[in-house]
Parts: C-alpha cells; structure tokens; sequence
C-alpha cells in the first residue's frame, strides 16, 4: 500500500466509529462532492435512510440504503421498466469509516493508479450523502468496485429512463477530467427531475451544472 495517499487523518482507523449515528443531516439533491468539495458533515449519518432491499436484490453481504427521495425515485424507475430481479444493488450510502477501509482495501488489492480513478478519497464521495448508489446487472459474481452495467437490455432502459426520475450518470465517459474520476456506468447519483433532465439534455456532468446554475444567483 502506498501510504503517501494517506493523510495522518486515515492513518490509523478507529476502535470508534467517526460518526455519530444519533446525529443526524440531511444534503441538498444538488450538493456537489468531489475531491474539492468535500463533505462539511462526514462524520454525521443522514437522517431518514431507508433500504432499497425492500423492492429490489442486493448485492450479498451488503445493505444499501438512500435516502428517501433517491429512495423513492429508484423504487419508482425499477417499476417501471418492470426490472423484476436483474438488477442488483451494489452500493448506497457509505460511512466514513466505510470509505476509508473501501479505500485502502483498493490500494492494496488494486495499486494507486486504480484506486485514484474510481474510489472517491473518504469525506469527498458521494456515497457519504444517502443520494448515489451503484447497481449491477444480476450476476451470480459481481464486482463491488466495478459492477457490469451495460447500456443495452434492461441496464440500457434504466439509463433511458434515469432522468425522468431524478438520476443522472454521475461519471460519463467524456467528462473523466472534470469530475476526476473514470467513467463509472455503473454509479447514478439522485438530483431531482428538473436537474436531471437538463443536465442529460445539455450533455453535461454535475460540476458543470453547478456552475451554469450560480449564473442565475
């Protein structure tokens, strides 16, 4: 493991979680995460996490919660598109703790060039806020890091459709040098309708989007 990437804040990971669970917040469906925006309440729990299992497979081993707009939207989406059980939730919402061990795990088993390009640095990703979540096509073996999400067949209606609930592909492919992270097909992050039908209509990511916006300001 390359410890350079590790700050004395992830040095040593506690006996204790970070978070206190009976603290609770909640995020703007527009709240811009990213290495440069880092989260002001990483150690806090978002209030209100419902589990997704409640209407569709997850991923084993894991609980995958939202929050309850994202929550709603996807419940809504799935149904829709009559996705039944192909597609599996992989990831939701993430604690600190959790991202900082899904971080150094990745440095270990991936190496530095990996882990940069698609595991956000703990307290700048989006999974800490209840509103991403990452899913996969039904497969007897799944990849937590990187689940298969084609955008054909029903991976393909899901991405279609994404927008008209709130959801936009956080991570597209042309937009790797802004958002700082590789294309992801598999992670989709709630924004509401509104915004998330214009930031696909207009091609754009979310950085991009918030800066269009504080032109109306």
């Amino acid at each position: 493991m390359n410890k350079t990437l590790l700050t004395n804040t992830y040095d040593t990971i506690p006996e204790k979680p970070l978070y206190d669970p009976r603290i609770k917040t909640s995020y703007d469906p527009l709240i811009l995460v990213n290495r440069s925006h880092a989260l002001k309440n990483a150690f806090k729990t978002p209030g209100g996490l419902m589990d997704v299992s409640d209407f569709m497979p997850v991923m084993a081993g894991e609980k995958v919660l939202l929050l309850p707009e994202a929550w709603t939207a996807l419940k809504a989406l799935l149904k829709d598109i009559a996705a039944g059980t192909e597609i599996t939730a992989v990831s939701g919402w993430r604690s600190f703790n959790e991202q900082v061990q899904i971080y150094r795990s990745s440095l270990e088993e991936n190496g530095e060039d990996f882990t940069r390009k698609y595991v956000a640095w703990p307290g700048c990703s989006e999974h800490e806020t209840g509103l991403a979540i990452d899913l996969g096509q039904t497969m007897d073996e799944m990849d937590f890091i990187r689940p298969a999400f084609p955008y054909d067949g029903i991976c393909g209606r899901f991405r279609a459709l994404a927008p008209d609930y709130g959801f936009i592909l956080r991570y597209p492919k042309e937009k790797e040098a802004i958002t700082g992270i590789s294309e992801e097909p598999w992670h989709f992050r709630y924004v509401g309708v509104p915004h998330a039908r214009r930031i696909a209509n207009e091609g754009l990511c979310l950085e991009e989007y918030v800066e269009v916006l504080k032109k109306y300001q």
